[in-house]
């Protein structure tokens, strides 16, 4: 089984569709690859999709029925929670948002790649940078 880091930015697409549609193309390959691969996600991801799904919800673009319908098919996909997440906060994290410039929850994804020696799939352009800047891998795209 393959292992990989999810951003938010990927899984939000298989609800939420891209304008452009290599990053559609991109997202949904990511969650086809989930057949046989397991995501690892830092512990903030919950709270990160549910605040993009709430305002998804407020714009108009989803309904409360649909991001309930969403959440039930998130939660049978093999998503691993990482638990290490908040422990690094105050020192690697902190230190990777600093040198690539990153929010601290765009860094928690890169330290957790980093840390597992895992690639990442991401559609978020900055954390992309920083990724490859870091040598951490780009999961599907490499």
């Amino acid at each position: 089984m393959t292992d990989f880091v999810l951003d938010n930015s990927v899984s939000m697409r298989w609800h939420l569709e891209s304008n452009k549609a290599s990053d559609q193309r991109y997202s949904e390959s990511v969650l086809l690859s989930m057949a046989s691969a397991r995501a690892i996600v830092p512990n903030l991801w919950h709270l990160e999709a549910s605040n993009v799904l709430l305002g998804a919800e407020k714009r108009g673009e989803t309904t409360a029925g649909e991001v309930e319908c969403f959440i039930v098919q998130l939660e049978s996909l093999p998503i691993h929670v990482d638990s290490m997440t908040a422990t690094q906060s105050f020192s690697r994290t902190i230190a990777l948002a600093r040198a690539y410039k990153l929010s601290s929850y765009d860094a928690a994804y890169l330290e957790l790649a980093i840390r597992e020696g895992l690639p990442i799939a991401t559609l978020d352009k900055t954390l992309l940078k920083a990724a490859k800047k870091a040598d951490a891998g780009i999961y599907l795209k490499e």
